[in-house]
């Protein structure tokens, strides 16, 4: 098989319809289109949306005004009114405010929260915050707990006798549960203490040279004392001293060692002769 025997499969391509080259050939006259109309003229395409003229849906129906604001939050809203009713009912428990005293006259005050509003059927949802309104009148004491409350209810509710409690998130990093935060501090406070160790070794140092150099340069002092005082302040510097000195005593008897046994080779070595002249 060579390049001009290759051929598409059978029924692959089918060749492109001929319209409007007479009746015999099938799609004569009309080419197909029907008998007048907007399709039957060129260019004659209708857009989806088009309904024959009447006015379309899109501009019959009014358009949606304003916006959603992505910052609201959606509270579950409950009105001081419901609860007291609720508790004159009886559907609420009284007990002691959680880290209160005991009361002593009296039944302590009823708690409310979101979970216990919800088991009475006053909210609907819990993953929602909860806000209470001061709608109606309350007569009962109560300990309320709640993401929000308004200023009417607030009032209401205090006004009864009873405590608000705000449920607030917190912005700033806390330690973890368990934790003192003496304790959580401790850690950084060593690693201050770590790095602060180095510089207050080598302080008794400086002060031994600060104070054999006041020593030397005191007016009041004798010669000889101050002579005594600088070699016990700088035992380092002595011995370093002393090492290169034994070094420099060390280096003469190297030399000579050296020039002895360079002095053989010296003397191995044969006189160079003169190579005789070939050209004569």
């Amino acid at each position: 098989m060579k390049l001009h025997d290759l051929k598409p499969a059978a029924g692959s391509r089918q060749p492109r319809r001929r319209v409007g080259r007479g009746i015999a050939a099938g799609q004569g006259k009309t080419a197909g289109r029907g008998t007048k109309g907007a399709k039957a003229r060129a260019g004659g395409k209708i857009p989806a949306w088009f309904e024959g003229g009447q006015t379309p849906l899109h501009q019959r129906i009014p358009k949606l005004r304003g916006f959603r604001n992505v910052f609201k939050i959606e509270y579950e809203v409950v009105n001081v009114g419901d609860i007291a009713r609720i508790a004159e009912l009886g559907g609420l428990e009284s007990g002691e405010m959680p880290g209160g005293k005991p009361a002593k006259k009296g039944a302590a005050p009823i708690t409310v929260n979101q979970e216990i509003l919800r088991g009475v059927g006053l909210v609907r949802r819990l993953d929602r915050p909860m806000k209470v309104l001061g709608g109606g009148e309350l007569s009962t004491a109560l300990f309320v707990v709640a993401d929000a409350f308004s200023a009417s209810a607030r009032a209401k509710i205090e006004g009864a006798g009873g405590t608000v409690s705000v449920l607030e998130t917190p912005n700033t990093r806390r330690p973890a549960l368990g934790v003192e935060p003496a304790a959580a501090e401790a850690p950084a406070a060593e690693a201050k203490t770590n790095k602060a160790a180095p510089a207050a070794e080598t302080a008794p140092a400086d002060a031994s040279d600060s104070e054999a150099a006041e020593a030397v340069a005191e007016p009041g002092t004798a010669p000889h004392e101050a002579t005594e005082a600088a070699p016990a302040a700088t035992p380092k510097r002595t011995r370093a001293a002393k090492g290169k000195a034994e070094a420099a005593t060390d280096e003469p008897a190297a030399d000579e060692a050296t020039d002895e046994a360079a002095a053989p080779k010296a003397r191995a070595r044969k006189p160079r002769t003169a190579k005789p002249d070939t050209d004569a």
